[in-house]
């Protein structure tokens, strides 16, 4: 009997090596640019540190700045004004599971779609699924966030599935979403290469976790914000993921100095809440990495980690409403949302989010936030691992690079021609170009430019030069310019000095953006 299993793994390793790469996508949801262990954080994160270890960390990757806009531009490598078209994927934007089912791909997602259009109206019958985007298997919400306990609208395919958690005292989305991609793996023929999507919803709000999981950070964050954003900018250095030359940008105004902050019993508990969620999201990663190895797949399987966007600074108040908010626990308890000090967050019962100073530590060294397009909202770590075609492991990679890249890359990998067509018409050209070179060490030179617009922000990025515009500042709101070679932080706005090269960069922002409009209307 031994013998035949040894067999039948051996054989299932020959399939997948001399066929086309298996793809794992997985994406984290508002994480800063240092909060997993391989970029600096202290956030116990061992399993993406090895991936890290034996792949490729690229430090020079930018997201879009909010969640959904992230999704649409990496499932299509086009940029959201143009993938986006009434909240969801822009039906001549050629999606990658659909480009990978129709050449012969196993296509699976769990998590978090937000991408389904208008999908709490007319009791859902407008809802854009993700098998009509090309996923032949899904579990997961719909929207945007939701309890970690009691996930509202919680579907397998297109069926509501709200009594399985009802069921599971020890329910939590997280772990769930890590058991029903092994059970999709599983089942999913050996002979036929899988495409599987984890779109997390960690480390998003609200603050959950279990309390043995939350009780592993006792007294972690205890020195605060100001020393942890030093110690972690030590770290980055020594890493290599951050120039040796770069400062720490100063505390946003909106943060008190640790030694002044008068609720520190409960801002300790807001960032152990959300390093829980991180560590049981990277466990859940693991297991999934475990079970590709010990079937034999994780040779020629070609694994992509990153985030949807910088950390988010929000303060959840409590009068906050919305579908993603249950009004009670599972149990019947009333719900006590937002932010307040005399509740700890974690439990099921509480609704809350880790706010301007713990997302100013996930961005270190960077300012701004999740919302904007200074460094801080869009700069995100990559990592990339395919041990069968990786050879330079462990290293860091500078190549500029966007979400928008990752299609283009993983078609290339797979050696697929893509169609020309989505939905009966030409399909939209991707913004994105391959960086499969780069993965393999080789040098790639810089995109032409990297174009941004939407929220609070908007920017352009060509070569070092960067022009940047923050809308809350409203009467007083102007583009700034900035050197990224040598003031990455984003300190030093050249404006005013240098006005030729910002007028030149914001006529190319305006007629980039022009451009991605007049594409959404096709």
């Amino acid at each position: 009997m031994r013998n035949i299993l040894l067999l039948v793994f051996l054989f299932t390793g020959f399939l997948q090596l001399s066929g086309k790469p298996n793809i794992l996508v997985i994406m984290s949801d508002d994480m800063g640019y240092s909060d997993l262990g391989c970029f600096g954080g202290e956030i116990r994160t061992p399993n993406l540190d090895s991936l890290a270890n034996g792949g490729v960390r690229f430090t020079n990757f930018y997201s879009e700045n909010m969640c959904w806009v992230s999704r649409a531009s990496m499932l299509t490598g086009v940029y959201h004004r143009t993938s986006l078209k009434n909240g969801t994927l822009h039906p001549h934007c050629i999606s990658l599971p659909e480009v990978l089912k129709q050449n012969g791909y196993a296509t699976g997602m769990m998590g978090k779609w937000h991408l389904a259009g208008k999908f709490t109206q007319n009791n859902g019958r407008d809802a854009v699924y993700p098998d009509q985007r090309g996923f032949d298997y899904f579990y997961g919400i719909l929207g945007g966030a939701s309890s970690f306990f009691s996930p509202e609208g919680l579907k397998r395919n297109r069926t509501s599935i709200d009594h399985e958690f009802m069921d599971d005292e020890d329910y939590y989305f997280t772990n769930a979403i890590g058991k029903e991609a092994i059970s999709f793996l599983q089942k999913s023929p050996t002979d036929q290469p899988f495409f599987l999507y984890l779109p997390f919803t960690a480390a998003h709000w609200p603050l959950h976790a279990p309390e043995d999981e939350i009780n592993n950070y006792k007294g972690k964050f205890s020195a605060g914000w100001d020393e942890l954003r030093k110690k972690r900018l030590k770290r980055m250095k020594a890493l290599g993921v951050i120039n040796q030359s770069v400062k720490l940008s100063p505390r946003h105004p909106n943060i008190p100095a640790w030694k002044d902050e008068k609720h520190k019993a409960w801002q300790e508990r807001r960032m152990e809440v959300y390093a829980a969620q991180v560590s049981i999201m990277d466990r859940v990663i693991g297991e999934v990495i475990d079970h590709l190895r010990e079937s034999g797949q994780l040779e020629n399987t070609l694994v992509f980690f990153t985030i949807d966007n910088g950390g988010c600074h929000v303060e959840y108040p409590p009068n906050r409403k919305g579908d993603y908010l249950p009004e009670k626990t599972r149990d019947g308890r009333s719900m006590k949302p937002g932010n307040l000090t005399h509740i700890m967050p974690g439990p099921e019962i509480t609704y809350q989010s880790y706010g301007y100073g713990w997302a100013n530590l996930s961005n270190t060294p960077y300012r701004f936030f999740k919302q904007y397009d200074h460094e801080g909202g869009i700069h995100t770590p990559m990592i990339a691992h395919w041990p069968k075609k990786i050879k330079t492991k462990g290293s860091t990679n500078q190549t500029l690079s966007h979400l928008v890249d990752l299609v283009p890359t993983i078609i290339e990998a797979t050696g697929i021609t893509p169609p020309e067509t989505s939905a009966g018409k030409k399909r939209i050209a991707w913004d994105g170009r391959s960086i499969l070179p780069a993965l393999f060490g080789k040098k790639q030179a810089d995109p032409a430019v990297l174009f941004f617009h939407h929220a609070r922000g908007k920017a352009i990025r060509t070569g070092n030069w960067k022009l940047v515009f923050n809308k809350d500042q409203k009467k007083r709101a102007k583009w700034e310019l900035y050197d990224l070679s040598v003031d990455p932080n984003e300190l030093n706005d050249l404006a005013e000095r240098n006005p030729q090269k910002a007028n030149e960069l914001a006529k190319l922002w305006q007629k980039r953006d022009q451009n991605q409009v007049d594409r959404n209307r096709l």
